[in-house]
């Protein structure tokens, strides 16, 4: 398995893209393609005592950086040697198998659905972050690649997150939630109300485990394991969860450093602090899936170090070997809003 890491991507560049495929390439033996400025690449394995590529990684060189000012429509058109561009085209003809890249999110969606194409028949991709949830974390799709979205898009991105649930996180007959504002079939927008019955009718017949409406609440205690919303809905989601988790890491280290008794009773449970901390770092997953190109590519965050960037290639190996793609253009009939039921 080869991913190609985009190395100049995030906000860490280029030391953290190049030292997480490092560890990645020892750890769990993938072959990696280090996309980017050659010398600079070079300076950060010398600058941390690696005087020669490791066996099993390579660079491809590229003299453009897509930057946090460029227009995310147009950058990989105007700077087609940046590494983005050149990553992308190298996935794209084959060159390796996933590509990683910690950049521009609306860069990335613009060149992934123009340069390596959407799975034909899916109208949209979709970001689907895995959030941590009571039940050990759930897909989110989409978190902010489509806004605005008619009901087809949910549709899809019911199945599509059902497939990587299944396929990546080992989920048997995954369950599949609408968020929405009530549990009621009649709750939500227009939207949720047009979208749930069209779900139901997927769920009767077997082809996803569909269990209803879904409030954010019970998302996040682990009522199911995929949360399907439009990706305005779905990025507040988001959002909400990764400030209250700060808000709460942050309060909970003032309320163990108030004394020396606090600080003795945090020495007690450090165990159980740490674990929490874990549960709740986006760097332990590495990075969130782009569901519905034709191959695999995932975004790490923007202020990934070296271990998320690691993390963010272990998952772009489970999805490349995952057979999630194969199994959606299979499927995609499916997911219109009158299937074709295939023999």
């Amino acid at each position: 398995m080869k991913i190609i890491v985009d190395a100049m991507g995030g906000d860490n560049a280029p030391q953290a893209p190049v030292m997480g495929a490092i560890q990645a390439n020892k750890e769990y033996g993938v072959e990696i393609t280090l996309v980017g400025r050659g010398e600079e690449i070079l300076k950060v394995l010398q600058d941390n005592g690696i005087q020669e590529l490791p066996t099993g990684v390579e660079i491809a060189h590229a003299s453009e950086v897509v930057e946090i000012c460029d227009n995310p429509a147009t950058a990989f058109k105007e700077k087609k040697d940046s590494s983005l561009t050149v990553g992308l085209n190298l996935l794209k003809a084959g060159e390796g198998d996933a590509f990683v890249s910690a950049g521009s999110t609306g860069a990335l969606l613009a060149a992934a659905t123009l340069l390596v194409k959407r799975i034909r028949g899916i109208r949209r991709a979709a970001l689907a972050p895995v959030v941590p949830t009571g039940n050990g974390g759930a897909v989110l799709i989409d978190c902010g690649a489509n806004a605005e979205c008619p009901p087809e898009y949910l549709i899809q991105f019911a199945y599509m997150g059902s497939y990587y649930a299944e396929h990546v996180l080992g989920r048997p007959e995954p369950k599949v939630g609408l968020l929405n504002i009530g549990a009621e079939p009649s709750k939500g927008t227009s939207l949720q109300t047009t979208v749930y019955p069209m779900l139901q009718e997927a769920g009767k017949e077997g082809r996803i485990n569909f269990v209803g409406n879904v409030e954010g609440r019970e998302a996040v205690e682990g009522a199911v394991d995929v949360i399907v919303a439009d990706g305005y809905s779905g990025n507040i989601f988001l959002k909400t969860m990764e400030g209250t988790g700060l808000f709460l890491a942050r309060e909970i280290k003032k309320m163990f450093m108030k004394n020396l008794f606090t600080k003795l009773a945090a020495l007690m449970v450090s165990g159980g602090l740490k674990q929490f901390k874990k549960m709740m770092d986006s760097g332990e997953v590495g990075g969130t899936a782009l569901l519905g190109i034709s191959k695999p590519v995932i975004k790490a965050h923007g202020s990934s170090d070296a271990y998320a960037i690691k993390n963010a290639i272990r998952q772009a190996n489970q999805f490349a070997s995952s057979g999630i793609i194969e199994n959606i253009t299979d499927n995609v009939d499916l997911m219109r809003l009158d299937p074709i039921h295939l023999d």
